[in-house]
């Protein structure tokens, strides 16, 4: 990429261009999937400098790396390289999802974001990449989507949870609705 190529002024009357080559006005549903899914993969990446286990930032590479698919496949990207979500990406998220949670322990209840900074980024990327499902979901309304990337975003998310409380090792700040007032 040249130096010039940063900015083309195509962009100057609301229009972007899809991975394809092709042109969309830039409140197009799928342009804000897009938009969501970069915000996502930016949010977890915020979160993994401030992790102490590797294994867990591993995980975190992989989604980054998935949502980074996700984005191709649904952009339309023309490119040889194998592109989109499979039922074992979903399949392994599962197994994580799942070892993490044994590791986190039982809990029941809501948590709030805040006691440490590891969980605190994390529940930011969950957020954001739950604000990329409910932008999947609107895309896939009208223009079905892969079944395993809807599933892959909802598993990533579920992760990310995990993740958070993981971190948090068993110090949620727990939500407490009869919280005394200030």
């Amino acid at each position: 990429m040249d130096v010039g190529d940063i900015y083309t002024r195509g962009g100057d009357t609301g229009s972007t261009s899809l991975p394809n080559g092709t042109r969309a006005r830039k409140d197009d549903p799928l342009i804000e999937l897009l938009g969501a899914l970069d915000e996502a993969n930016s949010a977890v990446g915020f979160a993994r400098p401030v992790l102490i286990d590797p294994d867990l930032d591993t995980v975190l590479e992989f989604i980054q790396q998935r949502l980074f698919n996700c984005g191709v496949s649904v952009g339309g990207a023309k490119s040889s390289a194998p592109q989109g979500i499979s039922s074992e990406d979903v399949a392994a998220l599962e197994r994580v999802i799942d070892r993490y949670a044994a590791r986190a322990g039982s809990f029941d209840g809501f948590t709030l974001p805040g006691c440490d900074e590891a969980s605190s980024r994390l529940h930011l990327a969950r957020t954001a990449l739950r604000r990329a499902e409910r932008a999947a979901a609107t895309v896939d309304a009208s223009a079905p989507l892969e079944a395993s990337a809807l599933a892959f975003l909802n598993r990533a998310s579920d992760m990310l949870y995990v993740a958070a409380r993981f971190t948090s090792a068993g110090n949620e700040c727990r939500w407490r609705p009869d919280a005394p007032r200030p």
